[in-house]
């Protein structure tokens, strides 16, 4: 096959355009709806496609919150750094609209739980609360923190360790959740999305 190949040095874009080119590339992305809790109680509700699985044994996460516009940490950043606790709710395609209201930027200390009209519910062993129409959720503690560049957009690895796990009963299959009675929202480039669902699963057993 025959293909013609563009190339791209990031060191020669503009940082909005090596991001929009990197979210072009990793996709589909899981969406961590994440909930942190500062030491003075002011409670956080964002959402980060930069999140992925870790490791089974201790059972762990990643998310990476870039630094804001200004180059400095967001508040769900500052908040899990400061009480090294943190929440991953799974984002589903009916909380598409609440989700994304979470984006909104506010100024430090002001929730955005009541913009997005979801309702927290209590968690096992931290002090973040859980998104009750997210079908799982899962209790983080902070393990490692490790930041890759500086200034506007650049990473924050965050490894958080699962403490607890909440699953919808009507999710699990054989005690634990399963694809096939779940829909996930997936993060493209832009403003798309896609949708995850049993209609749409491909099988295929590893050799």
């Amino acid at each position: 096959m025959s293909r013609e190949f563009v190339g791209f040095d990031p060191q020669e874009l503009e940082i909005r355009q090596a991001h929009a080119l990197l979210n072009a590339c990793v996709a589909p992305r899981p969406i961590a709806l994440t909930s942190t809790v500062s030491l003075s109680g002011c409670a956080n509700l964002a959402p980060f496609s930069y999140f992925m699985a870790g490791g089974g044994s201790p059972l762990s996460i990643a998310i990476s919150p870039g630094l804001n516009r200004h180059g400095e940490p967001k508040d769900t950043l500052r908040n899990l750094v400061e009480t090294g606790e943190f929440v991953v709710n799974l984002v589903t395609p009916d909380m598409l609209d609440p989700m994304n209201r979470t984006s909104t930027e506010l100024p430090y200390g002001e929730s955005e739980w009541e913009l997005s009209g979801l309702t927290p519910a209590p968690s096992v062993y931290v002090a973040p609360a859980r998104v009750l129409e997210s079908p799982i959720s899962l209790e983080c503690r902070l393990f490692h923190l490790l930041p890759h560049g500086d200034g506007p957009g650049s990473a924050n690895y965050v490894i958080g360790e699962v403490v607890y796990i909440h699953a919808a009963a009507d999710t699990l299959v054989d005690g634990r959740p399963d694809s096939s009675r779940l829909q996930y929202l997936g993060r493209l480039d832009g403003e798309w999305y896609t949708v995850v669902d049993e209609r749409n699963r491909v099988r295929k057993a590893r050799p």
